[in-house]
């Protein structure tokens, strides 16, 4: 094992300190001196979260697969082992060398949610490298971005040296035999940046120009060079089942968020839900094959000694092999002690008979996201869900011994009316009725229990409702009072629990996911005034963004508040996310016409996205 970069003396001060020091069974060592490439790659939040990402597990498997290139990686050090490292100057190292990362080649970092900004600075900066690319110099680390923050990379560009848009296992390897030959013929770093730049897939910022119209919207977005593309296309693995997939993933020491086995089952979905970036830029559907994953699920339960299997899908029952894989699952598995999670189904007679099976009814909940609670508002967000399957759904899941249902819904959605919102509790006072109504007494565990949450809406790029303005927090905060008393009028309230978002933290989501490079100074300004871990309430001060926005100049309502025109451009326009602009404004009109899209199966509706498989999404679809 390497010499720990942390002495006993500061391990002995900071909060678990397993998350610091490596060696977990399954991580990767290798000889620094046979290799030529070094890549830290970074989850910008604390061990326990960013251990259980899947796409980091599936870069760090494929990367070091190969024989020239080592990668290790790194989180976020929590607060209280900043101010040590801050204080003692050390630099941020690799988990697994617990050598300084300021000494690798790439550092890489994957950007799942815009409230981790400041954090990618917190890591730059302990690693002591330069925060903003421009300052960088011949013997600092390569800074990449990647993830789905990357489809709008614009309000942290000036932090990154490139950005890797679309899904790592295409196009990882010719970058990097071309930095390893650049490399060793001695080019510049602005050489090599200027060469990936030419790689599809590949952003780097510092080599485009935004100019702006008077009003402050984008006027235009150029390369400065005539060889490096106008746009950039996002790259996707279509054939899932023979791309890299971990076998031995890494087994952490503490308990971290999902401490299971995981099993990637698709990508893509066919619902087309008019809010969910990921249903879009995620397009086309693809499917893995349910032998492989049978034989995934051997092989990664006998190399970490996990107690539960867990399937990954944005909507798992739309898997056309899912029968098949669960019943495999549960004759081979269950029995022997191992847990299966079924996250992502819909409530229908197969699920409830499957979850049956494998959950504690009197300890599990289930799970709805009907969105909205009013069938109008259901039909605008293209949520294809009615009250009829709703109940239907949880009557048989009653019948079947369940008595805790959760709720999930969004307020400030487009369009939304008073009635909308109440409507949220109205449904949730049918669901605990239904209870009364159809289960006997002497068989209910108990009383109903319904949780309502709301988080509020945030407009996403690379949706159909892009286009849409937010609410200020304060209207958020009325909309939830408004559910909340309503909650309270209903007969059967003592059934129900509602629970909110925070309003401040969805609105500066709403500004960073939305914004534009002039965002940049203001994400600078709160980290050097002591601001990181955002995305914990414990640590988010809302203050110091309002403070920095001021002393920026930056009117976030510019970014927020406003409904954009159909013709405006947006600061991710650049990147070619095979949905269309076309169909995402035609989808944006049908969403104010309350008029419905069928779902990919049932028909193609063009959206785009079948030019990556041929002009095919589905098989005997054209």
């Amino acid at each position: 094992m390497a010499k720990l970069a942390l002495s006993d003396e500061i391990l002995m001060q900071i909060e678990k300190p397993a998350r610091y020091i490596g060696n977990e069974l399954n991580s990767i060592v290798k000889d620094k001196n046979t290799i030529d490439i070094r890549v830290a790659m970074v989850f910008p939040d604390v061990y326990d979260i960013g251990m259980s990402h899947l796409g980091i597990q599936i870069l760090y498997d494929m990367f070091n697969r190969r024989e020239d290139t080592w990668c290790e990686r790194v989180y976020s050090p929590w607060p209280d082992l900043h101010a040590i490292m801050k204080e003692k100057k050390i630099p941020l190292f690799g988990l697994e060398s617990q050598e300084p990362i300021k000494n690798f080649d790439f550092i890489a970092m994957t950007l799942q949610y815009e409230m981790c900004y400041t954090n990618v600075l917190q890591i730059l900066d302990l690693a002591q490298t330069p925060l903003l690319a421009s300052e960088r110099g011949e013997d600092d680390p390569i800074v990449i971005g990647g993830g789905p923050c990357t489809y709008n990379p614009e309000p942290i560009a000036d932090f990154f040296d490139f950005f890797y848009i679309g899904e790592g296992e295409t196009q990882y390897d010719a970058l990097f035999d071309m930095y390893k030959q650049m490399k060793n013929d001695g080019a510049s770093r602005k050489e090599i940046l200027h060469a990936i730049a030419k790689i599809e897939g590949m952003y780097v910022p510092s080599l485009y120009e935004v100019s702006y119209k008077e009003d402050g919207t984008i006027a235009a977005f150029t390369p400065k060079y005539e060889d490096i593309p106008k746009t950039i296309k996002k790259q996707i693995v279509m054939d899932l089942t023979t791309s890299v997939y971990p076998e031995k993933p890494i087994v952490p020491f503490i308990k971290v968020t999902q401490d299971r086995v995981v099993l990637e089952i698709q990508r893509g979905c066919i619902r087309g839900c008019r809010f969910c970036q990921a249903g879009m830029i995620y397009r086309p559907n693809r499917e893995k094959d349910v032998e492989r994953l049978k034989d995934l699920a051997y092989k990664m339960l006998k190399s970490t000694g996990h107690e539960e299997i867990s399937l990954s899908s944005l909507s798992s029952s739309d898997y056309s092999q899912l029968e098949e894989l669960v019943t495999f699952l549960i004759d081979e598995f269950h029995g022997k002690g191992v847990n299966i999670s079924l996250p992502s189904l819909r409530i229908d007679a197969f699920s409830l008979d499957v979850m049956g099976k494998v959950q504690d009814i009197k300890k599990s909940s289930l799970t709805f996201a009907p969105e909205a609670g009013s069938q109008r508002l259901r039909d605008v967000i293209n949520k294809g869900l009615t009250k009829e399957v709703i109940l239907n759904g949880a009557g048989q899941a009653f019948e079947g011994g369940w008595n805790k249902v959760k709720l999930y819904f969004m307020l400030g959605l487009p369009t939304e009316t008073e009635e909308d919102m109440k409507a949220i509790p109205e449904l949730a006072n049918d669901i605990a009725a239904l209870y009364y109504e159809t289960v006997p007494k002497e068989q209910r565990n108990g009383k109903c229990q319904i949780t309502i949450s709301t988080s509020f809406f945030v407009p996403k790029p690379f949706t159909p409702f892009q286009w849409a303005g937010m609410q200020t927090p304060d209207e958020y905060l009325r909309r939830a009072k408004i559910v909340n008393d309503t909650v309270k009028a209903q007969l059967n309230h003592k059934s129900i629990r509602y629970n909110w978002h925070e309003a401040d933290v969805t609105v500066l989501e709403g500004v960073l996911a939305r914004g534009d490079r002039r965002l940049s100074k203001a994400i600078l300004y709160v980290y050097e005034h002591g601001g990181f871990f955002d995305a914990w309430s414990e640590f988010f001060d809302y203050s110091k963004w309002i403070e920095a926005f001021e002393a920026c100049g930056i009117d976030t309502d510019f970014y927020t508040m406003r409904n954009r025109p159909d013709d405006e451009i947006f600061p991710w326009d650049f990147i070619d996310a095979g949905v269309t602009k076309e169909f995402m404004l035609r989808e944006w009109h049908n969403a104010q016409n309350e008029k419905v899209t069928p779902n990919c199966r049932m028909r193609c509706s063009g959206c785009g996205a079948k030019q990556f498989n041929g002009g095919v999404c589905f098989e005997g679809q054209n």
